[in-house]
């Protein structure tokens, strides 16, 4: 979900907060303490959390969706690692301006209590995906959330890496399921990364799930 700020507006937002940052940036580490939220406008940053000692990306935030603002909120470490995967333009907003923002603007406010509900239910969901023992299962359970979260009719896709960390699942037996289902045609694979193409395709993973 975006954040919906105006044309008009982000100008003036931009000359005050924006910041330029070229891939491979590490915005913040898991650990550290949290002084500042983002708002992404234009390219792609990789959330990822270590695992046992191995780093797994566990999301990837694109273009509108703001980023980091839960230790702004309960005051605790980051959760996670957040890195850029491309040049990336973002706003980056402290928490002095965060609190200012939602006390003085309601608007800002109710889409950020929204996004809050979305992120908790999707964690929910992501919960009850995990309480799924079998891998199979579990990740045709994932595959089919995330295609309805992204709304598209005709094509989804996501990264084996990407699939692992929010499976809770190691890499390999991740890799190994996918390719069974790829030789299914339930899902195709290619260059590291699991498509659903086609509405047939995609009807058959919801059934499945």
């Amino acid at each position: 979900m975006g954040t919906d700020i105006a044309e008009n507006d982000q100008a003036q937002l931009f000359s005050r907060f924006g910041r330029q940052v070229p891939p491979g940036t590490v915005l913040f580490r898991e650990g550290d303490r949290g002084e500042e939220m983002f708002v992404l406008q234009s390219g792609k940053v990789k959330i990822s959390r270590l695992v046992r000692g191995v780093e797994k990306t566990i999301a990837t935030v694109e273009k509108g969706d703001f980023f980091g603002e839960m230790a702004l909120l309960n005051d605790k470490p980051r959760s996670a690692t957040a890195e850029t995967i491309v040049a990336s333009e973002m706003l980056v907003i402290d928490r002095k301006t965060f609190d200012t923002l939602l006390r003085g603007n309601v608007e800002i406010a109710i889409k950020f209590i929204k996004r809050l509900a979305d992120r908790l239910r999707e964690t929910t969901d992501q919960l009850e995906a995990l309480m799924i023992k079998d891998n199979t299962s579990r990740l045709v359970s994932i595959l089919a959330r995330k295609v309805k979260e992204q709304q598209q009719t005709d094509a989804f896709s996501i990264t084996i890496d990407e699939l692992a960390g929010v499976a809770g699942i190691e890499y390999s037996p991740v890799r190994m399921i996918i390719e069974k289902l790829a030789s299914v045609s339930i899902v195709e694979l290619s260059n590291e990364k699991v498509y659903c193409k086609g509405q047939d395709q995609i009807d058959l993973l919801m059934r499945l799930s």
